[in-house]
Formats: C-alpha cells, structure tokens, sequence
C-alpha cells in the first residue's frame, strides 16, 4: 500500500495515530518494553511517538508501516534517554551504546513471535501486587488497552485527574521497585492470576459496552481481551482461566447480531441467533467443558460462561 497524503490541519493525521494506537498500542508498549528492559520508559516514549507523528504525519503523510514507523521513533527516543541519565550513571552509558549498535531496528523489535510474550508480560507488569487494584485497572487500560485518560474516567466512574494520578503513581512504584518486564515464573503466576483476570474482564467489559465514542461496540479492545485470554490460558490452564476465555468467547459470538443496521443496539432477545458465531460458540464451550473437567468446581467467570453457554445453545 502506497503512503496517504493527508491534510496540512493535522485531522487526518490524527484520525490515522488514533487508529493504530487503538490496534497496536500493546505490541508497541511491550516491544519498547521488552527493548528496554524499563516498563515507565517504554510507555513514555510510546506517546512520545504519537505525538511526534501526529506532526509527522501531517505532512509527509501516513507510512506504509506506522507500526514499525512507531517503534522506531520509540527505539530512537528510548536510547536518548538513556543517553541523558548517561551523564549520571556509567551503566546507563554502556546501554545506550549496546542499544544503539547491536539492537534489531524496529522490523525484528515488531517479532510477530515475541508478541504474545510481549503483550502477556505487559499484562503481568501492569497487574504487579505492588500497585493497588485502582491502579493495576488504570494501567492496564490504559497501556494494554490503549485508552485515554478520558476514557478510562469513563469507565471507571471517576474524575480524569484521578486516572492520570493512579497511572502516574504506578509507573513511579514499578520503577522505584525495579520490577523486572517479563513474565513471572509459575508460583508467581497464581498469586496475580486473579488480578489479571479481573483486568482482562474489565477491558473486555469497555470493549463490549463502550462508555464513550461514536459506537457502541469497541470490537477491537474486546476482541484484544479475548486474544489476551488465549495467550493466558496456553501459559497458565488454571479453571478459572478456562472460564474466563469460555466467558469471553461466548459474549464475543454476540456481537454480529448487537448493533442493527443504523447502528443501534439489539436485545438479546430480539438479536437474530443466526447471526452469532458459530466457531467462537464452540471454542467457549470447548473452554468451558475443560474448566469443569478439572473438577474443583466453576468459579465466577465460569458461572457466567455457563449462563452465556445457556444462551447459546438455546434455539
């Protein structure tokens, strides 16, 4: 695809960096972060990008990778700052010069096989027991889910000052605490499974009943829960896991039939059931059924699973 030349007031530029930060926003942060080896540093010089592009692109146009186009940018950002703390610090020094001599450029940084890893660390960093659950939720919509400060307001009921707070305040205590980007070993797992899952839950939760925008169904946040609760269940098939991709995938069969042909939305009740996806139903049941066969019984998000399963199978 050939670049797009847009208009010199900025709007198309900006239309373009919102879509890609909407799709991309997880992979861009993890691959900064897994660059890095810093999850604050990552997320700051992800929005420096976007903002930088939104200048860019207003000029010279769209790239034909934006992705790799923001990684990039980040890349080139990350090793500026580590080239500023260098003036303090020896160790910082030597970073940047193995960053900038022997790193893969943005291409191999965006490793569609390192994504998964990615994308699944940022979750367990974001979701760290150190941060409070206010914070672990804010964050992770906010760097996995790729929402505003505006949004996660929103979602969560409370003034955006409040939400850039809690954000703010995370980034400083995952830092202080040098928690290391990567993903926990098993018995560190278990102790933040739940706080993943309820964060995973939440952001599904945005992108199925959106609380702003033009639509009503944000497909592709929700549609990145449901991939996110794959990627956590080949890592950690613990039931409730199960259960909650089992959830995740039967309310996603739905959304075909939510919206009617202006857009608006469609009671379950009254939603044409030949419209729904087969193949998600079938996947949830699948998830389903292996959660109840570990037999220690189907906790919350599995009991919901059932009650959607319910729902699926009825005529």
């Amino acid at each position: 695809m050939r670049s797009v030349v847009v208009s010199q007031d900025g709007r198309e530029a900006r239309r373009a960096v919102e879509a890609v930060w909407r799709m991309e926003s997880a992979r861009i942060v993890g691959g900064l972060a897994r660059y890095t080896g810093d999850f604050a540093l990552a997320e700051d010089v992800a929005q420096e990008a976007l903002a930088e592009a939104l200048v860019g692109w207003s000029t010279s146009g769209v790239p034909d990778n934006p992705t790799g186009w923001l990684l990039s940018v980040g890349r080139r950002r990350a090793i500026d700052a580590f080239r500023r703390r260098s003036t303090r610090d020896d160790r910082y020094a030597r970073l940047a010069r193995d960053l900038d001599d022997h790193v893969p450029g943005a291409d191999e940084l965006f490793d569609p096989d390192a994504i998964d890893d990615d994308v699944l660390a940022l979750v367990f960093t974001a979701c760290h027991p150190l941060l409070s659950k206010d914070a672990r939720v804010a964050l992770t919509l906010r760097v996995v889910g790729g929402l505003t400060s505006d949004e996660i307001a929103s979602a969560l009921f409370v003034p955006v000052p409040t939400v850039q707070a809690r954000i703010t305040r995370a980034k400083k205590t995952l830092a202080a605490a040098q928690v290391p980007f990567a993903v926990p070993e098993p018995d560190e797992r278990a102790a933040r499974l739940g706080s993943v899952l309820n964060v995973l839950y939440l952001v599904f939760t945005e992108g199925s009943s959106a609380s702003g925008g033009e639509t009503w169904i944000r497909t592709d946040l929700a549609q990145e829960a449901v991939r996110l609760a794959r990627v956590l269940v080949q890592l950690t098939p613990e039931p409730e896991a199960l259960g909650m991709l089992a959830l995740l995938e039967l309310t996603s069969a739905r959304f075909p039939a939510r919206l009617d042909a202006s857009g608006r939305p469609v009671l379950l009740e009254d939603q044409d059931r030949s419209r729904w996806d087969r193949t998600a139903i079938q996947r949830g049941r699948a998830a389903l059924a292996s959660a109840a066969a570990a037999g220690r019984g189907l906790g919350p998000y599995g009991l919901q699973a059932a009650i959607a399963a319910c729902h699926a199978e009825a005529s």
